[in-house]
């Protein structure tokens, strides 16, 4: 059997409507508040006129037929609400980076065709500057958030929306084959949209396999009666606008457990995180790599807290070194420390599981289903004995391809031997003892601190100031954020600039958490006889293992 989103949390809402389905800064909604409340919001959709143009099965995997709805909000409860309530009404939503400026936010709701915003009202000025240039957009539902911005003419409170709204079982029938859309940087420089068929992405990554087993569910009354026994504590404490964490958010849904939200959702704050766990006893934390671990480390050896109802902490998004994963095994040794692997066009892959009194590593997993490695001329799978490296790829649950592009739907989703699979970039190969060695993203991509970051995207925005001649970006070690952005600059002949001119400069054309944090001055930046930059020359400039 096949799933749809909004019909598995139905179900899962019939039989646990009691139970606190979201938790958020004292603030309590049951399931059955949750599912009324998604209800109002998808009847609020389709009385604006958002309905469906085509079915799937009359559409190319890079099409969509669905009107997508922007979740351009902080962590909250109206996100997951937003979500699920987009599902009921057949509309498809979408997650908004909320770090974006103005030309980066322009570009995203053109390039999704966005008829509909769910919105902060911190963001309200950034919004009305873009949508006049954003003719499909006409639906605007604005979020209270307490900053005090008045509601944008021809918006509507959320809570409005919904009070208007009936609590009927919307008229539309939900589809397995309607979508799920994940916008991630990739390895492009824009955002892509990443178009999933719902029955595809639940058992990829939003619990649609049963635990121990990996096997998938038969029917909604096995999910159903399963979350019975839910209950179970979950603190996503990245933002949802990156994948990981609404995983997360939706695998708590779908076994009938409680999804607890740290009290700022602003940004990380380890103090708040440690408070709201000891408050919330919450049992499973997800963090990103050494950016979020070594300031919550640094946190707990400042202060006790009560951490002792946690049983798991899973990391998502970048890699979590060994150091961090020993030292949260050191601080809190009755937990066990999960490194996941997946992207957006993958679902979840892989893990590696650590508890207490075993070596970490980084970098190794033990395969999950459906994960394989192709050759690197794409001709065929690498078996498991075969020792060479080849590109991490997926198959069985894969996405439809990238919305509105049909030529990196083609190369990143090829069909060899007659199947259909996803290759997002990432080399590996297999360790020969049933594991999986990660050796990284062929590309130029730098993930800082769980954020991805196209190197040509930085040196497009730095080249915007007129004393550059010449840029590359590359990436750097970093304690703090895993990797950090470091560029490496050329001068015009007869003028100067400094590092934070650069800086500002850039911040014109991209979002803070993409600008350099170091700038290297040289005197020729290397490239090849063709142009092409030497990405391999500018990390050791970058690192200091060469001539400048």
């Amino acid at each position: 059997m096949e799933f749809n989103i909004a019909e598995v949390f139905e179900a899962v809402a019939r039989v646990n409507p009691d139970r606190d389905a979201i938790v958020h800064d004292g603030r309590r909604r049951s399931y059955a508040e949750v599912n009324d409340r998604s209800r109002r919001l998808a009847a609020y959709l389709l009385q604006q006129g958002l309905a469906v143009r085509a079915e799937r099965a009359d559409l190319h995997g890079w099409e969509s037929g669905q009107p997508h709805l922007a979740l351009y909000l902080h962590n909250c409860a109206e996100y997951l609400e937003g979500m699920v309530g987009a599902y009921k009404a057949r509309v498809a939503p979408f997650n908004v980076n909320y770090r974006y400026v103005e030309e980066e936010l322009r570009y995203l709701f053109l390039d999704s065709g966005a008829e509909a915003v769910v919105f902060h009202s911190t963001f309200a000025p950034l919004l009305d500057t873009v949508r006049g240039d954003v003719p499909a957009l006409r639906v605007l539902i604005q979020v209270d958030d307490g900053s005090g911005e008045p509601l944008l003419p021809g918006a509507v409170w959320y809570e409005d929306a919904l009070a208007a709204a009936g609590d009927a079982v919307p008229a539309v029938e939900p589809s397995p084959d309607d979508l799920y859309i994940l916008y991630t940087g990739g390895t492009t420089g824009m955002p892509k949209g990443v178009l999933w068929r719902q029955a595809d992405i639940f058992p990829a990554a939003l619990g649609g396999r049963q635990l121990g087993t990996g096997t998938e569910w038969p029917d909604l009354e096995a999910i159903a009666e399963a979350s019975r026994n839910g209950g179970v504590k979950f603190m996503p404490s990245p933002p949802f606008m990156h994948g990981a964490a609404h995983w997360m958010a939706f695998t708590a849904f779908t076994g009938g457990h409680t999804v607890v939200l740290p009290k700022d959702t602003t940004g990380l704050d380890p103090v708040d995180v440690w408070s709201t766990i000891e408050a919330e006893q919450v049992n499973i934390l997800l963090i990103v790599g050494d950016a979020f671990g070594r300031p919550l480390l640094d946190e707990l050896a400042r202060h006790d807290y009560d951490a002792s109802s946690l049983l798991m902490v899973v990391s998502g998004g970048a890699a979590l070194s060994a150091p961090v994963k020993n030292a949260l095994l050191e601080r809190l040794p009755n937990i066990a420390v999960l490194d996941g692997l997946g992207s957006s066009e993958t679902g979840q892959q892989a893990s590696q599981v650590t508890g207490a009194g075993t070596a970490a590593s980084t970098g190794t997993f033990t395969p999950g289903p459906g994960m394989c490695i192709v050759s690197e001329d794409l001709s065929r799978l690498l078996p498991p004995d075969e020792d060479g490296l080849g590109w991490l790829a997926q198959e069985g649950r894969v996405p439809l391809g990238y919305l509105g592009d049909a030529e990196k739907t083609a190369r990143t989703f090829p069909v060899i031997g007659g199947v259909r699979y996803s290759v997002p970039g990432d080399r590996a190969r297999y360790t020969g003892n049933g594991l999986l060695e990660l050796h990284g993203r062929d590309s130029v991509t730098i993930n800082s601190g769980g954020e991805k970051i196209f190197a040509e995207e930085v040196e497009q925005a730095l080249t915007n100031h007129p004393a550059v001649y010449d840029v590359v970006v590359t990436g750097r070690p970093s304690e703090r954020w895993g990797n950090e952005v470091v560029a490496v600059v050329q001068l015009r002949s007869g003028q100067s600039a400094t590092a934070e001119e650069l800086r500002a400069e850039a911040e014109r054309h991209i979002a803070r958490y993409k600008l350099p944090k170091d700038v290297v001055f040289v005197d020729k930046v290397v490239r090849s006889p063709s142009g092409k930059a030497d990405y391999r020359w500018a990390k050791q400039v970058a690192t200091g293992t060469t001539d400048r």
